[in-house]
């Protein structure tokens, strides 16, 4: 199943809701379901990150829902008679998580981008956080903050949460992950490096450019099999395999919620793989008018362009 975060023109394109899109024998079909619709307007969750709760009624529903419509033309047919499809030209896709509860990132994952910068294996994770506040979808600008000069990116892996989950053990990690997302980690090396801490260089207003759709679990039994590339100006810059990974998923879960709870709709990136800019030599850095696109395999693309800021 694919699920997205969308809105439509009699909403203003705001008020990003959850769907579905529906396919047939693996054909996208062109319509998605707008989960909103399967619910009177008083029995719809109270805060949108509910609809990513894999035990929560409202995702169920819209779960099953979907699985019906796509193996019976009838209740397809009854379905887009009550209004509950929306053609896909017709929404305005977001972020698939527009505002995540958290965004849990892990530095230094892959061992190719480890042995680029000089670093060995590292006996646990490295994490860190973005501000939720950045993340934007695909397609929509990552803009250069004044005063950065070196500005990067980072195609990694995201995992989005489906359950509420503390102290798991990495051999039962999967039953709480939902699915899988395009994530791409823009950071501002010169604010990163010359603050004390990274929090800052990670999580200006744009930096988390995510999607299109969630991936869940059933089609990606394991994420460890995928290719994942960036191009930037349709040169490929980053292009690794998620094999290369040195703390894998269950792993990354069961270390996080030792301490840290996850929630529906958290969002952990995984990291990146070689290829960052500001390891190259000479090392190269993103500007105004570049295009930059994450590819992960069995996901999808995440392009988003690159505009300078403005003050005020």
């Amino acid at each position: 199943m694919r699920i997205i975060a969308f809105a439509t023109k009699e909403s203003g394109w705001k008020s990003p809701r959850m769907g579905i899109i529906l396919s047939t024998d693996g054909r996208d079909i062109g319509e998605r379901l707008d989960c909103e619709k399967l619910f009177a307007p008083a029995e719809r969750p109270t805060h949108p990150l509910a609809w990513f709760d894999m035990d929560g009624r409202w995702f169920t529903i819209a779960r099953e829902t979907a699985a019906r419509l796509e193996r019976d033309a009838n209740a397809l047919a009854a379905a887009r008679e009550k209004g509950w499809l929306v053609p896909s030209r017709d929404a305005y896709w977001f972020a698939p998580v527009p505002r995540p509860g958290k965004i849990v990132c892990i530095g230094m994952n892959y061992r190719d981008h480890a042995q680029e910068i000089g670093l060995g294996v590292p006996n646990e994770p490295t994490i860190f956080s973005k501000f939720s506040s950045c993340v934007i979808a695909p397609g929509e600008p990552v803009v250069v903050p004044i005063g950065s000069e070196k500005l990067d990116y980072e195609a990694e892996l995201a995992v989005v949460m489906g359950r509420r989950v503390t102290r798991v053990s990495a051999d039962r990690a999967y039953e709480y992950v939902l699915g899988y997302t395009a994530f791409n980690d823009v950071t501002a090396r010169d604010f990163q490096f010359g603050d004390l801490q990274w929090q800052r260089g990670k999580s200006c207003d744009t930096f988390a450019p995510m999607g299109q759709t969630i991936v869940t679990t059933d089609e990606i039994p394991d994420p460890h099999v995928l290719r994942i590339t960036l191009t930037l100006n349709g040169v490929v810059m980053q292009d690794s395999h998620t094999s290369q990974m040195m703390f894998r998923v269950p792993a990354l879960i069961e270390f996080i919620t030792r301490t840290i709870t996850l929630e529906p709709g958290d969002v952990i990136a995984t990291g990146t793989p070689a290829g960052v800019g500001f390891a190259r030599k000479p090392p190269v850095f993103l500007k105004p008018g570049d295009a930059m696109e994450v590819g992960i395999e069995r996901i999808g693309g995440l392009g988003n362009p690159i505009v300078a800021g403005t003050n005020g």
